[in-house]
């Protein structure tokens, strides 16, 4: 199979034209003609996943390895180090970040992970009907993702509805209509505003909300009949 048969399945599945304009899902590596016997799905690239790849193969990731403009490939540096052997090995590379964040990444979370139903849904955010405390609320979500501390800011004592962007959506904040924002990546300033908003948040943190990526995705690449590989995506971060 090529990557342009697979590339246009990916695409049926989740429509590349719905990532954002600051976003830069889509083939970042690789030729479209080439011929694929293996696809690997990883949340992120690193030495290690490249070294452990077939050469020839797909790595289909979440996150862009080029998000930005490249000026120059210096191979001892970020992200030219990772790029060289990928393209010594001839590994293609097909990034799905904010169009899958809106097919699929936020559903999954919200109903397979923590279990909720979602009553509404508005590009990245989709809101969850809870009707619980808040204590009681927020010991689910640090049981279901599994973290070892849980950074909230508290504005309710019951939250009957919940507004949940995976990664880091703490921007969207000021157009949440919910009584509580779960999200990665909230910054001291952003607790502060929320709390002048009277909104309540819960950090899920950007890993832990988005490390189902693999799983969600291999499911309907079983179809092409592909051997998938579903990459055991390391959290940069260590806690202490």
């Amino acid at each position: 199979m090529t990557v342009q048969e697979i590339y246009t399945y990916l695409d049926g599945l989740s429509p590349f034209a719905l990532q954002e304009s600051w976003d830069n899902s889509g083939l970042l590596v690789g030729d479209f003609a080439q011929e694929i016997s293996q696809v690997v799905l990883s949340i992120d690239i690193d030495e290690a996943l490249i070294e452990s790849m077939e050469e020839n193969a797909l790595l289909i990731t979440h996150h862009p390895i080029i998000f930005g403009g490249l000026k120059q490939l210096q191979f001892n540096q970020y992200p030219a180090k990772i790029l060289a052997p990928m393209i010594r090995k001839n590994i293609s590379n097909i990034a799905m970040h904010t169009n899958f964040d809106q097919t699929h990444l936020n559903q999954y979370v919200a109903q397979s992970v923590l279990g909720y139903p979602i009553i509404a849904k508005e590009g990245f955010v989709a809101y969850l009907g809870v009707d619980e405390d808040f204590a009681t609320f927020a010991a689910k979500v640090k049981k279901q993702f599994g973290l070892e501390h849980i950074r909230s800011v508290q504005c309710h004592t019951r939250i009957q509805t919940c507004a949940l962007v995976t990664g880091s959506g703490a921007s969207l904040m000021r157009n949440i209509e919910a009584d509580c924002f779960l999200t990665g990546d909230i910054k001291y300033h952003d607790a502060m505003e929320a709390k002048s908003l009277g909104l309540s948040m819960i950090d899920i943190g950007h890993y832990e909300s988005e490390r189902y990526f693999g799983e969600i995705l291999a499911e309907h690449l079983k179809n092409l009949g592909l051997s998938v590989i579903i990459s055991p995506s390391k959290n940069p971060f260590t806690y202490l």
